[in-house]
């Protein structure tokens, strides 16, 4: 997030597009809801009927994977009627003129064709946003996880630009983070091509500088993401996995592929607080601590390091994660001798410029938001104020295209996924909880109109299928789901919706395209 949370009310417009947020962000969603109680602006774009839809002035309504077309057409409203930032853009950013270009041809009128959401619409929401001082823009997985899920992104961070919605408060671009530390592991390296501090493994002198610290080579290749693992497991290119804290059968799309995958690996680790359906893959299990047994940090959406205090000891013979790693590395000939999560700590201030000024000292009850590069700094609630850390601001042109895969006469219906407020993610920990009292039961959402074309009905249990699996799941018949378009979440091990969905990935961040895909529904042979 660009931006933190406590100035969500700072917004006189808000705009949430491809978020479920009182769903999968709960206490955040309830901000959201908050400020439009209190007069603020708020702007929905969802294929379902979410909960927000309800508080919002203005309900984008777009078949799903025409993001691209919806922002496009906003920012061709914005541009026409002049509601641009002249000044921001002139002082602050470079290359407007290619997105003007750009989306000189996607006028309402024909962005209504192709997306469904009413031309008028796309005017008033292009008003209302333009027009706020200031505006914000939370997004989440639904504009992530597509094969053009990175312009998805260039296109919102273009209509924060255009618009000089960007280092104020109650502004700025806002990616919700879906799980509590996955902002704190990316920050950490957690991915294949950085270092701790979003440093790139192909520069040589930030590869030098973690060679002295580990004392140890290091490789300038940037690594494969989880899709591309998975295939490689397949290719025979890739022998083991150790998997920490994640559950790839049930979350991974096309889930059929990661069971071969795992399969025909030679050897499996996972590290876990539970036996989870990866776990029953494993040649070895490790069993890790829970949240409340351990010491350390989690960086939460808003970039704030925060601190988590052991309340019991470890239970049977679990362990914090970093004990087993080091112990391993150790096992392995590799001197890796940390003694606290403080010292792992002072390690990383040591290392990311981003972390520089951050202790377990300073962290506190509140925490602290980085950058925060040296000890006297207070942290960074927002992002970009005055200029952008790498200079001036980039637009880019950004084209519509369609999804990998669209409905045809033998796959009719677009399957959506996401999430249920009262499970959690894969539900290793959510399902094994009292929620599962509250929500235990999975169901495929279709609208009454395709239930009638189809000829199912609610209650009945029927057979979704696509080209890469089937499951068998209940029908709930309900105007939330638009016509066309099925939605399933993805907690349930029974009804293991992932099993359907694609991986066909976005040729930049190699995220899959876990949100569209094509599918057709069918009555179960007696």
């Amino acid at each position: 997030m660009t931006n933190s949370l406590g100035d969500i009310g700072d917004a006189q417009t808000i705009f949430v597009i491809g978020s479920n947020t009182t769903e999968a962000h709960p206490v955040i969603g309830y901000q959201l809801i908050q400020a439009a109680r209190d007069g603020t602006n708020l702007i929905v774009a969802d294929p379902r009927e979410i909960d927000l839809v309800e508080y919002a002035d203005v309900w984008l309504r777009q078949r799903p994977g025409t993001d691209i077309l919806l922002l496009n057409g906003i920012m061709n409203v914005i541009i026409k009627e002049n509601l641009i930032d002249k000044e921001f853009i002139k002082k602050r950013t470079e290359d407007f003129d290619q997105v003007k270009k750009a989306v000189a041809s996607y006028t309402p009128d024909k962005v209504e064709k192709i997306t469904g959401v009413p031309a008028q619409d796309i005017r008033k929401a292009a008003r209302l946003y333009a027009k706020a001082k200031p505006a914000s823009i939370y997004y989440t997985m639904g504009i992530t996880q597509h094969i053009k899920g990175t312009d998805n992104v260039l296109s919102i961070a273009n209509l924060a630009m255009m618009t000089g919605n960007i280092g104020k408060a109650g502004a700025g671009v806002n990616p919700l983070r879906g799980q509590n530390n996955v902002q704190g592991a990316c920050d950490m390296g957690a991915l294949p091509n950085v270092y701790p501090g979003y440093q790139s493994v192909a520069d040589p002198q930030i590869k030098s500088k973690f060679e002295d610290a580990w004392k140890a080579k290091l490789s300038e290749k940037p690594g494969l993401t989880v899709v591309e693992m998975m295939n490689a497991v397949c290719k025979d290119k890739v022998k083991a996995f150790y998997i920490m804290g994640e559950n790839p059968v049930l979350t991974d799309p096309d889930a059929n592929h990661v069971k071969e995958a795992l399969t025909s690996l030679e050897f499996l680790v996972v590290q876990d607080i539970f036996l989870t359906e990866t776990a029953e893959f494993a040649d070895v299990v490790l069993p890790g601590t829970s949240f409340a047994e351990k010491d350390g940090t989690f960086t939460n959406t808003e970039r704030r390091v925060q601190r988590i205090r052991k309340a019991i000891s470890p239970i049977g013979n679990s362990r914090p994660d970093w004990k087993i790693i080091c112990e391993i590395a150790q096992a392995m000939g590799f001197d890796m001798d940390y003694t606290s999560p403080s010292k792992i700590m002072a390690e990383i201030a040591s290392l990311a410029p981003i972390y520089s000024g951050i202790t377990y000292d300073r962290l506190g009850e509140e925490g602290l938001q980085w950058p925060c590069p040296h000890l006297g700094h207070l942290g960074t609630p927002i992002l970009h104020v005055g200029k952008f850390s790498k200079g001036k601001g980039k637009f880019h042109a950004v084209k519509y295209r369609e999804a990998a895969e669209v409905p045809d006469k033998k796959y009719p219906l677009v399957l959506l996924t996401g999430r249920w407020l009262y499970q959690y993610h894969g539900g290793s920990m959510s399902r094994r909880s009292s929620l599962e009292d509250i929500s235990h039961h999975p169901v495929v959402e279709v609208n009454p109109r395709d239930a009638k074309k189809y000829k199912v009905s609610h209650g009945e249990k029927v057979e979704l299928a696509s080209r890469r699996g089937k499951i068998e799941i209940d029908v709930c018949v309900t105007e939330r789901s638009p016509v066309g378009t099925v939605f399933v979440p993805f907690h349930f091990a029974e009804s293991p919706v992932n099993q359907l969905t694609i991986a066909a990935l976005d040729p930049k961040a190699k995220i899959p395209e876990l949100k569209v895909c094509a599918v057709r529904i069918s009555k179960i042979a007696k």
